[in-house]
């Protein structure tokens, strides 16, 4: 079949997408394998998701991989994850800033192993003059805690109460200087938004298909975006079409 990467229309591409990567342990467990096997599995699915980005043409894309409340799963499976992720740091780096992606990181870092840290940090400042694609990882990450967070550096920084906008909270986001995701899909069929980007998602399009995350091709990322290309993103007010009827 051809790659038909390139017959989206391009001023329909949304610049930031999202992604709840749901559905690695069901995936898993559907199979008789560990969940720990699924997660692996969703990790080798990334790859190819990261690439498809490029192709597409997105410039930014956040991927939720471990939430605050994550920490409440099986320790075997905390580790795992632990393991995994330092794993994907070691192996993926060098490909991925040859690639000029460049890596973020958006959550708290403090309460991860300082060896964890440590290649987090590294792979950061490894791929920050990158630009061809910005990978944001929400690791360790929760939309309630980094708006707490947000109010609590304000309020350190002395702003005034008259001072505050949405403008000057999102300076104080993790995700400063990145636009709010056009887009946010998530895997497993969950109708949920599992306190992700909770300010970020506020005129998001969302695209929820039942699939789970390490069967999730580029098909089907193809196809949440033309469904997001035929979306009429409003942002509270009217259709460009009725708008035109209106003043016609």
């Amino acid at each position: 079949m051809p790659d038909q990467s390139l017959d989206l229309p391009l001023e329909k591409i949304p610049r930031h997408v999202a992604i709840i990567m749901d559905g690695n342990g069901r995936w898993a467990i559907s199979r008789g394998l560990p969940r720990l096997a699924g997660h692996k599995a969703g990790t080798e699915n990334l790859r190819r998701v990261i690439r498809a980005t490029v192709e597409f043409g997105i410039k930014y894309l956040t991927i939720y991989a471990f939430s605050t409340e994550n920490w409440g799963r099986p320790p075997e499976e905390v580790q795992g994850l632990m393991l995994i992720l330092q794993d994907v740091i070691d192996r993926e780096l060098n490909e991925l800033h040859k690639e000029g992606v460049q890596l973020r990181h958006i959550g708290r870092l403090e309460r991860l192993e300082p060896v964890i840290q440590q290649k987090v940090l590294k792979a950061i400042e490894l791929t920050k003059n990158n630009d061809r694609l910005v990978l944001n990882v929400a690791f360790n990450y929760g939309g309630r805690d980094e708006i707490v967070q947000a109010i609590q550096r304000m309020m350190k920084d002395g702003v005034k109460p008259e001072e505050v906008t949405d403008e000057l909270v999102g300076q104080y986001l993790y995700t400063a200087g990145v636009p709010d995701p056009d887009l946010i899909i998530r895997t497993s069929g969950e109708l949920r938004v599992s306190n992700f980007l909770i300010w970020q998602a506020a005129y998001s399009e969302w695209y929820i298909t039942p699939t789970f995350w390490p069967d999730f091709d580029k098909e089907e990322y193809r196809h949440a975006l033309e469904t997001y290309s035929q979306r009429d993103r409003r942002y509270g007010g009217v259709s460009e079409a009725v708008a035109n009827k209106t003043n016609g």
